[in-house]
This record gives structure tokens, sequence and C-alpha cells, in this order.
């Protein structure tokens, strides 16, 4: 019988061999018009949420006491779930893998001024540290006018503000009705896109592209689940295993091969987001910054 942390070490790492396969499929899926890869993350990752609805719930389970800050919720989402599509279409794998991580450096920040909390030095040091690590990144994108480089930012913006507005949702909205939301709102935006011309997939293209929902639903739900199960402390770690993934089938499937520079920068966003969670684990704070959630 396993315990509490074994589980959650389990749980967390499926989410990240789930999240870094979707990835994987989002970037090979360039083929199809960006609205189209939208619709299939939106309808096929309510799947895996129907099956946790409790039964006294499934008549008025859409009911919610907070419907603007699910709005907001769902915005930032898409926000940042658009971006990084955009940008894992037109850069290196490792690259955006990269620079996600900066996430909790801006969750870091945008906790000052929409919950009050006071950032000591130590976290403020992590901050300065994460954001040389993008410049180190990005420089030879801004230098070559690559504004590409500018989604994986977007996205680490709009994944931070989803991450404060969980925090407060989590507090009176269950896990499955946060994420039916946003599958829900996905789903809708890529009604918007019809004008794209769409493209009929082949079988072995729809599974794929059903595949992108369905993985991007589970890895969500297994991230809530290993948070819950064990210490964040312990699990937190094993989410930069999707560097590694990314370094793997970028160089398998595209032949990429990440420079010196993206590895030292990414070395410098890993520690910073490390010493940010390690000073929230001694504040004895919980952070879930759900990619997708």
């Amino acid at each position: 019988m396993l315990s509490k942390n074994q589980l959650g070490f389990f749980y967390m790492f499926i989410s990240v061999c789930a999240f870094s396969l979707m990835d994987v499929i989002v970037k090979w899926s360039d083929a199809y018009p960006i609205g189209q890869v939208l619709f299939f993350r939106g309808f096929c990752g309510i799947i895996p949420i129907l099956f946790l609805i409790p039964k006294d719930r499934f008549i008025n389970f859409y009911k919610t006491s907070r419907p603007f800050l699910h709005f907001k919720r769902c915005l930032a989402g898409l926000i940042a779930l658009i971006s990084i599509f955009i940008a894992l279409r037109n850069l290196p794998l490792a690259t955006v893998v990269s620079i996600s991580f900066a996430a909790p450096i801006f969750t870091t920040i945008f906790s000052i001024f929409l919950l009050n909390e006071k950032v000591g030095f130590y976290r403020w040091l992590a901050v300065l540290v994460g954001f040389v690590g993008i410049i180190i990144i990005s420089e030879p994108g801004f230098s070559s006018l690559n504004f590409y480089y500018i989604y994986p930012i977007v996205f680490c913006l709009g994944l931070s503000y989803v991450a404060i507005a969980i925090r407060k949702l989590s507090s009176t909205e269950p896990v499955w009705l946060i994420s039916f939301f946003f599958s829900f709102s996905i789903m809708l935006l890529s009604f918007f896109t019809f004008y794209q011309s769409w493209i009929m997939p082949s079988f072995k293209d729809l599974f794929l592209l059903s595949m992108i929902g369905i993985l991007g639903g589970l890895a969500n739900l297994w991230l809530s689940q290993s948070y819950k199960l064990s210490e964040v402390s312990l699990v937190s770690p094993l989410k930069y295993l999707a560097l590694i993934f990314a370094i793997i089938f970028g160089y398998l499937i595209w032949d990429e091969i990440p420079t010196v520079k993206t590895l030292m920068g990414a070395s410098l966003v890993i520690f910073s987001s490390f010493i940010i969670f390690k000073r929230e684990i001694t504040l004895k704070k919980r952070v879930s910054v759900a990619r997708h959630e």
C-alpha cells in the first residue's frame, strides 16, 4: 500500500508525462488551424471531468456563486493557452518549456497586488534571478526580432493570474467545476474560428487531436491530486522533468538541439522557481500553478 506522499509523487510524474506528450502533439499539429486544435482541447478535455461530477450534482453541476471570478480565470487561461500553442509551433520545444518554468516568478509578483502578500528578500532575489534566466534564453530572439519569444512570457503572465484565481476559487468551488468551466470556454472560443477553414483530419490525426484534450484534462486533474495528497516540496521538483522530456522529444522528432544559452537560462529559471517554492513551504503556504488548469 502506497503512502500519500508516494501517491502524490506518482500523480505528479504521470501529470508531467501527460503535459509533455500534449506539448509534442500541439507542436506536431501545426498543419491544423489553432482554433481547430482549441476545439479538441476543450471538447475532449471535458470528458475526464464528467466522471468526477457527484451524482447529486449532475443536474445542476454548473451552478456557482462566483461567476465573475470564473470568467476572469477562464479569460486568463485562454490567453495563456493560445500563447503556449503559438509558441510551441514556432520555437524549439526545450526553449518554450524552459521559459514556461518562470510562471511562479510572475505569480509571486501578482500575489503582492492581488492577495496583499508580503514578499521578502529571498523571493525578490529569486524573481531577479528568474528574469535574468529569461533574458539569457530570449536574447537571440529579441536581437533578431523574433517576437515569438514573447508568447511563452505571455503564457507565464496568464498562468500566474490563473494560479491566483484558483487559489481564491478553491476555497468554495470543487476542482472539477473550475476545470469544466475552463474546458467549456476553450470549446466556445473555438467556434469563432470556423472562418479559418477547418481541415477534415484523417482517423490517425483525429485520434492525436483528441488526445490533446484528454491528456490536458487528465494532466490537470492528476496535478491537483498530487498537491492534495503530498507535500509540495516533495513533488514540485518532478515538474522539471518536462525539460528533459522536451530535449529528448525535440531532438528525436524535430532534430532540435538546445543551445548553451537555453540550458544556462533554464537552470537560472528553475533555480529561482525552486527558491520560491521552498520559501512558500517555509511560510506554510501551498503553491499550485497548474499549467492549463
